[in-house]
């Protein structure tokens, strides 16, 4: 319950939605009168947490509202520095833009909600923002490469690969880190594993940026900066 109103903090959660994670489809009869219970001690543990932050947890309109400021949420803080961080690389300020992102990312200290049973409205939440730190973790690879770190990442791109086997886009980045790292044979060899994984397990042919990229590994060609659907950067050869 009280993860459900951390991600709609400052918003009202209605009393349907709170019953529905909480139970799911099935609540018992007496589901309302328990919630009431519920609120009425997280109310009390936050008043004994924070007694000088009044009435944290109110009542409002079909529901209840955690009020927040939105300086004191780790998520509102990841918010504006990733943004920060997307505004400095699109003025083609990379390392500004890496500061930023790194800074956002740090926010995450292991996986979201690791400890809390999630119904169907928290886990959706929690698969957002997974995505959302995946998607600004590779727009944080793609600056510091075009910084020339390309040695430096390796260690945590291999890492990312090994734990997210079917993600092209990281795949892409890895063999790229390889390349331009000198190991362009090892460059090769993951773009085969991923090949004979997706061929073997999911009956699919790799992504095309990631053939062309291939052919520019093989011809050595220097490769063009270019750019997926949604902004996300790959190499392609000219």
């Amino acid at each position: 319950m009280l993860a459900l109103l951390l991600i709609y903090c400052n918003q009202i959660v209605p009393v349907s939605a709170l019953v529905e994670e909480l139970w799911g489809n099935r609540p018992p009869a007496s589901a309302r009168t328990t919630l009431q219970t519920y609120i009425l001690t997280l109310r009390k543990l936050l008043q004994a947490a924070q007694p000088s932050a009044g009435e944290l947890l109110v009542t409002a309109g079909p529901g209840y509202m955690l009020r927040i400021p939105d300086a004191a949420f780790d998520l509102h803080r990841f918010t504006r520095l990733a943004k920060q961080g997307r505004e400095a690389i699109s003025r083609g300020d990379d390392a500004a833009g890496v500061v930023f992102l790194s800074q956002a990312l740090e926010l995450y200290r292991g996986q979201v909600l690791a400890d809390v049973d999630t119904g169907q409205r928290v886990t959706a939440h929690v698969t957002r923002l997974e995505e959302l730190r995946l998607t600004t973790l590779e727009l944080r690879i793609d600056a510091e490469m075009r910084l020339g770190r390309h040695q430096e990442l390796l260690d945590a791109l291999a890492a990312l690969t090994a734990h997210h086997r079917f993600h092209e886009n990281l795949h892409a980045q890895y063999m790229r880190a390889l390349w331009r790292s000198g190991r362009r044979s090892c460059a090769l060899d993951a773009y085969q594993r991923l090949r004979r994984s997706l061929a073997e397990e999911l009956g699919m042919e790799p992504a095309w940026f990631l053939q062309q990229l291939q052919c520019a590994i093989l011809s050595s060609a220097a490769p063009q900066q270019q750019k997926l659907p949604g902004g996300v950067p790959y190499e392609r050869a000219g």
